[in-house]
């Protein structure tokens, strides 16, 4: 991937996102999205395999597999996401060298080969460099967590009201049961809020305020 002019340094922590080429739309069924879910939560971690070759295992050869890279320090960790139509967004940190950029192409790479596959296209599907923004304090953290998980809200594809149950977010991490997360982090947050209530309150209090300034933006930016 091109260079680009943030330093991306162990344990920092990152706004990461990018755009698909021409804003093609990739995650608009629950098909894409739950391959680019399973992608993500695979490579995590540093891989000996690719997954579409895990895939191919025999199911004992792919159970022991799995069991044995969860045991593994991860690359990165994942605070929030939100997966949009042409778009991610990730807030993480990055916990070995190199971590997010190993992570962001693998996961990118990934979910190319098997959108080209299912839709009879070649080349490349992402921009060619991700962007990264490094949060430099809590409040940055707390808000950036939840500028990410509002993006469905604030470009009008859902409700408040629905953000808890929506799939493309990891809102419904923080909100629910989660005990069967293996992708985000929630305790960090949590932690700075309190309580899963305040952090609800702390999501919806900006709901308005996050449409507005997009309206602006889109009235602004030809």
């Amino acid at each position: 991937m091109p260079q680009r002019n943030v330093v991306l340094a162990k344990n920092e922590v990152y706004h990461v996102y990018n755009r698909t080429i021409a804003k093609v739309p990739i995650f608009s069924t629950k098909q894409y999205l739950n391959k680019m879910l399973e992608i993500v939560e695979f490579y995590l971690y540093p891989q000996e395999l690719r997954l579409s070759r895990l895939r191919t295992l025999p199911s004992e050869t792919k159970r022991k597999y799995i069991s044995h890279y969860r045991k593994r320090a991860p690359l990165v960790e994942i605070y929030s996401f939100a997966f949009m139509p042409n778009h991610y967004h990730f807030l993480l940190k990055q916990l070995g060298d190199n971590g997010i950029r190993r992570f962001i192409s693998n996961a990118q790479n990934s979910f190319a080969k098997f959108f080209n596959l299912k839709n009879t296209r070649n080349g490349a599907l992402f921009q060619n460099a991700f962007k990264a923004k490094r949060i430099e304090n809590d409040e940055q953290f707390l808000h950036v967590s939840r500028y990410i998980h509002l993006n469905p809200v604030t470009s009008y594809m859902i409700e408040f009201k629905d953000l808890s149950t929506h799939p493309y977010t990891s809102f419904p991490c923080y909100v629910s049961d989660n005990s069967k997360n293996l992708i985000v982090s929630c305790q960090t947050i949590l932690e700075l809020i309190v309580s899963k209530e305040k952090y609800i309150e702390f999501v919806a209090d900006q709901v308005d305020y996050q449409r507005e300034l997009a309206l602006i933006k889109d009235l602004i930016i030809e």
